[in-house]
């Protein structure tokens, strides 16, 4: 596989980043990438390598998970690299700082990440300045939140807040009610809290669209952390709710793959290569229980080739990255791409009589 110059600058770099604390590092390389007009090459991809979802054509299945680009800063230096989509926030309606810092902690031994974040946002008003700025032309999601201080009875308002002001500039918003990191946000995963929050996004969906002359389909982002029995209860939710799709999943709460190297009173949500058991099982079963025709966005420990597959495999119609991309750079989505495209033409093959043998 070829690789561009600018890929291979930008590898160079990774060990360089890791000496630094992680969130001035995170952000050192996302300056990076806007500050430097770099040129990305991936590889060829069959016609049919693309994806239609909810009336969205995505150019092919990969895309980066919200919490990467918080504020839409660096949408046009990611979209370069050549992702499909671009799912930026998670946004709430007035600027906050998020948690204290330290708040975000490598843990290399594992490739994965744990973070307490909090939502660090500047801001919806702000976000919606970036996406009129932007140049990137693939799929921009949007994740939308609550503020920190705003109670849970009322914290569809903010959910309507954010929704209503990137309306115009979304192709999909992400509905977050799954962030280990603000304190009870979990809650609004339950039935009573889901619902308030849903129909008041349904409600002015409807006014909006009258407006702007589109449909901006919602997607649910949830935990890994349900049992079976929970989980399925709100795979029956969703569908009763008439949400147009689901994200799975967001960071877990259980740390226990990391309890050796980290400290014992250390909090947040882990992400990475430990979490794509639970993601995948997750998403296994919301495709059992949802059905074939229910859209799907898998995320969680894609940190090669082989996890993207299998979470495709799994039954997830796209899928998103964040942790491998800090830990692999860019050729991760160059490994991705051509596994796809094997795994087309070793399809296309083997549905014309081809040899297997013939496939690499």
């Amino acid at each position: 596989m070829k690789r561009s110059f600018a890929a291979l600058a930008a590898q160079a770099t990774l060990p360089l980043l890791r000496r630094l604390e992680p969130e001035r590092a995170h952000r050192l390389a996302l300056r990076a990438l806007k500050l430097v007009p770099w040129r990305w090459s991936r590889p060829e991809l069959p016609a049919d390598a693309g994806v239609t979802l909810l009336g969205l054509r995505f150019d092919h299945p990969v895309g980066i998970a919200a919490g990467l680009d918080k504020d839409g800063d660096y949408l046009d230096a990611l979209g370069a690299i050549g992702f499909s989509h671009i799912e930026v926030g998670t946004v709430t309606p007035r600027p906050q700082p998020g948690n204290p810092r330290p708040r975000l902690f490598r843990v290399p031994e594992a490739e994965a990440l744990v973070n307490r974040m909090g939502f660090n946002s500047k801001g919806v008003d702000y976000l919606v300045e970036r996406l009129r700025h932007s140049r990137f032309r693939g799929i921009r999601g949007i994740s939308i939140g609550k503020n920190a201080d705003t109670p849970l009875d009322v914290a569809h308002n903010d959910y309507v807040t954010c929704f209503e002001r990137v309306y115009a500039l979304a192709d999909y918003v992400a509905v977050n009610v799954s962030s280990p990191n603000t304190s009870n946000l979990r809650e609004l995963q339950a039935q009573v809290g889901l619902q308030r929050i849903v129909a008041a996004l349904q409600e002015r969906r409807e006014q909006l669209q009258t407006r702007f002359g589109k449909h901006v389909p919602l997607f649910v982002k949830i935990a890994p952390d349900f049992t079976e029995t929970a989980l399925a209860a709100l795979a029956a939710e969703l569908r009763a709710l008439a949400v147009d799709g689901v994200i799975a999943t967001n960071t877990t709460v259980d740390l226990s793959a990391v309890a050796k190297v980290m400290p014992a009173d250390t909090a947040g949500g882990l992400s990475g290569a430990p979490l794509h058991a639970k993601s995948v099982a997750v998403v296994r079963q919301l495709r059992a229980e949802l059905g074939a025709g229910f859209p799907i966005i898998g995320v969680g420990g894609i940190t090669n080739a082989a996890a993207a597959l299998g979470t495709l495999a799994a039954g997830a119609d796209l899928i998103q990255v964040y942790t491998g991309l800090i830990y692999r750079g860019p050729m991760l989505l160059h490994e991705i791409l051509a596994a796809l495209a094997r795994e087309h033409l070793g399809a296309r093959s083997h549905a014309h009589g081809a040899p297997k043998s013939g496939v690499r």
